[in-house]
């Protein structure tokens, strides 16, 4: 919309702006002032004409009728006005004028191929009135063999260079065809278009009451029509100085951003297909629009673009070169806030609804979804990406734009980048085929401090219920012993401190139905920098490095001991006493062949007997290494000989209730 209503703007200061003399107190002066206009036209190639001139001195009211312009170069817009009308136009010094207001009938717009796409367009126009217009008597020149960027900014430069208290159009209709391409055709048409306080390149508003639109598309072999209407669209506080400095090449250094926009709201927005979806949003809010213009480099993308007809593809490297500019594109538009609410798409399958889309700084969410499968309704509290970063991601695509070439794991490791973690709250959905529900609470996993393309750091929170499964053998244990739901509760965090070059896994917790809670906690010290890497070779050599730590784990009986016990008895056809005991006496049996490798080991022993044989109590065993040992000999040491490589700790172990 603000591009239309831009133009159309920019296209009224071109139309008017040189139509009205030096002295418009006198006809002939007048005429001449519009001749001299039009020639300016003809001059740089292209073609003008109109039709009667007159002039009312006692109201000071101008009019120019049939009037037709085409430009010399193909890529301007073609205009046809029935005509001009400009009441109480005074002369305000030797270059600008003012008029009460101007009104202008029966505009017409006639656009050539825009844009890679090579839509041909047209407006319409059958009323447009501004008031309390002041503007420059003619228009600057347009740059000779302009392109499509250059012609944007110098009709943005046109409308920076009037003021005008409204300018209102009670309708505009714009007319698209793509040639049969992906851009499709159609129609959209505004109603109760409104500028308000146009001064100088900064409006405080652009409202349109209405916007109906129809358009044909091809898709998966199939024509479709969407037919649609948005309700009350507003854009507050605009600074159309801000985009033409983002056009600027001389801008290209320019690394602060400005604010081009500080509000773009709608109404309820409705879209119907004939292929049976229809889609309505209740609204959409976007706050605090700013652009950069040593990033925001528009005329490198366009210039790459690849044609619309598909007449010729890309190679590899140009793929990743336009990719590379489209990123370098949203690095130079920053947005503050994005809210969209209330969605529903009905289609043949079901209506899926979501309560909002929402974007802060970064942080991309979806929230309430519902929506039907085959299996049941599913509903989702909230969905959120962490530091979603869109260039990023447009930069990680890029390299897998050769399919010949297999990605490389540096690359894709580069997905580290694109976010910095993901979350689920609040799910609900059916499990399997059954009537059963696994419920979600919250399924988080955020990393950062990145090495190179490895994360160093992250944490892991797992909190949900699954009904357990009697076609699943592993699960069995678990029904015979009346466990019907698998309730899990994980807390994990790892990092890495490089001052310490230590690697620490925080205390792990981890809730298991309800009948079992386990911590633990393991240290690596002598963690290189450098192990951090997508090459298996220096991955291995680093690892070699690094030297075990302690580690800590303990475990709360709230039902497992039991359990198993239980178990235990069912399947020996004995009691739970006799098949205790019996759980007990295995467990010592171990206890001398343990010893004998390491005294600590059979304290660690004597008190895991202890912890099966009294119920509710809590296991907690800490393992320290007595010297340096070094992790990788440790872990083959412990594959050729386990007694040697339990000798190398210390084991403290101990139960309490």
């Amino acid at each position: 919309m603000k591009r239309i209503l831009i133009g159309l703007s920019a296209l009224v200061v071109l139309a008017a702006g040189g139509w009205f003399g030096f002295n418009l107190y006198i006809q002939h002066r007048a005429t001449a002032e519009v001749e001299a206009a039009f020639d300016q036209v003809r001059a740089s190639g292209g073609k003008a004409s109109h039709g009667k001139i007159g002039f009312d001195l006692m109201s000071r009211t101008l009019t120019v009728e049939d009037i037709a312009i085409t430009p010399g170069s193909a890529s301007q817009a073609q205009i046809k006005i029935a005509g001009i009308k400009g009441t109480g136009v005074r002369l305000l010094d030797e270059t600008r004028f003012s008029a009460d207001s101007i009104d202008i009938a029966g505009l017409e717009l006639a656009l050539g191929e825009i844009g890679p796409a090579k839509l041909k367009g047209s407006y319409k126009i059958q009323q447009l009135t501004m008031r309390d217009y002041a503007g420059p008597l003619r228009a600057m020149n347009a740059p000779a063999g302009g392109t499509q960027i250059d012609m944007y900014r110098y009709a943005l430069e046109q409308y920076a260079s009037v003021t005008a208290s409204s300018v209102t159009a009670p309708t505009l209709a714009f007319t698209f065809d793509g040639g049969g391409g992906a851009a499709g055709s159609g129609d959209i048409s505004y109603s109760g278009l409104t500028i308000r306080n146009l001064k100088r390149g900064k409006i405080d508003a652009m409202t349109a009451d209405r916007v109906n639109f129809t358009i044909n598309v091809q898709g998966s072999g199939k024509a479709d029509k969407v037919t649609g209407e948005i309700s009350t669209i507003a854009v507050n506080d605009i600074d159309v100085t801000a985009i033409t400095a983002a056009l600027d090449p001389q801008k290209a250094d320019d690394s602060s951003y400005h604010r081009a926009y500080g509000q773009i709201s709608t109404g309820p927005y409705v879209a119907t297909s004939t292929l049976g979806m229809r889609m309505q949003i209740d609204g959409i809010a976007i706050d605090d629009i700013a652009i950069q213009p040593s990033k925001f480099r528009l005329a490198e993308v366009l210039a790459l673009s690849p044609a619309s007809d598909g007449s010729s593809r890309p190679t590899p490297a140009q793929s990743r070169e336009m990719m590379e500019k489209l990123a370098g594109l949203y690095e130079g538009v920053r947005v503050g806030r994005v809210d969209i609410g209330n969605l529903s798409m009905t289609t043949p399958q079901g209506t899926p609804t979501l309560k909002a889309i929402r974007y802060r700084e970064g942080e991309f969410a979806l929230e309430g979804l519902d929506a039907p499968t085959p299996q049941g309704q599913i509903k989702m509290e909230r969905f959120t990406l962490k530091a979603f970063s869109v260039p990023n991601l447009l930069r990680w695509t890029a390299g897998f734009t050769d399919p010949g070439q297999r990605p490389s794991p540096d690359q894709m490791l580069g997905l580290f980048r694109v976010l910095e973690g993901a979350e689920i709250r609040g799910v609900v959905a059916p499990y399997k085929n059954t009537k059963k529900l696994v419920t979600i609470d919250t399924l988080s996993l955020d990393w950062g401090q990145l090495v190179g393309s490895i994360p160093s750091k992250a944490h892991v929170v797992a909190k949900f219920v699954a009904p357990t499964d009697p076609s699943d053998p592993k699960q069995l244990t678990l029904i015979l012993s009346g466990i019907d739901k698998f309730a899990i509760d994980l807390d994990l965090g790892a990092a890495w401190t490089e001052s310490s070059n230590s690697f620490v896994l925080t205390p792990a917790t981890l809730d298991i139905a309800g009948i079992a809670k386990a911590q633990l906690r393991i240290a690596l010290s002598n963690v290189p920098r450098d192990v951090f890497s997508a090459d298996p070779a220096q991955l291995i050599g680093q690892a070699a490095r690094i030297e075990a730590g302690s580690l800590e784990f303990s475990v709360r009986d709230n039902g497992f001991v039991d359990s198993a016990v239980t178990q235990n008895a069912r399947g020996r056809n004995v009691s739970r006493d006799a098949a205790r005991q019996a759980l007990v006496d295995r467990v010592r049996g171990y206890r001398a062949d343990v010893a004998a490798a390491n005294p600590d080991a059979g304290t660690a022993v004597d008190a895991i007997a202890s912890f099966v044989e009294t119920p509710g109590q809590t296991l907690v065993i800490k393992v320290t290494p007595r010297a340096k040992v070094p992790l990788m000999q440790l872990m083959q040491l412990i594959q050729a000989d386990p007694e040697s490589a339990l000798a190398q700790f210390r084991i403290d172990a101990s139960t309490g209730l």
